[in-house]
């Protein structure tokens, strides 16, 4: 199984970014998709999820408004949208598929595979 992270990079305050996370080794459809992000010093936190059947979504709170998951089945590739980016926004993203765990799981060490993580820097 290999997630693929890619899209992060260097964007002033109020600027937008999507990230893409490539999945493959595997069938997906009864998977949960997820997107967390890790600041230094900090630990990794939920951003949001999907859910590949049905396209369900699940967002942090503070995410909401800004942030928007999507997935498109026939690339199996899963995005995550990010509008009005702040500085605190910069963290390494990582992408995580989880496959017995409901959208609303934001405990890291419930996912089962992760990606390597894409870098976004949010300038002031």
């Amino acid at each position: 199984v290999q997630l693929q992270a890619s899209g992060g990079g260097l964007v002033q305050a109020g600027g937008s970014l999507r990230l893409s996370c490539a999945a493959s080794g595997r069938t997906f459809s009864s998977y949960v998709m997820g997107w967390f992000r890790q600041a230094p010093g900090k630990e990794r936190e939920f951003v949001a999820a999907i859910r590949w059947s049905g396209g369900s979504t699940y967002y942090a709170d503070s995410m909401k408004g800004r942030f928007t998951i999507s997935r498109d089945n026939a690339k199996n590739t899963v995005y995550l949208q990010m509008n009005n980016l702040k500085p605190d926004d910069t963290a390494v993203y990582f992408c995580a598929a989880g496959r017995s765990i409901v959208i609303q799981t934001t405990t890291p060490r419930r996912y089962d595979y992760w990606g390597q993580g894409t870098l976004v820097t949010v300038s002031s």
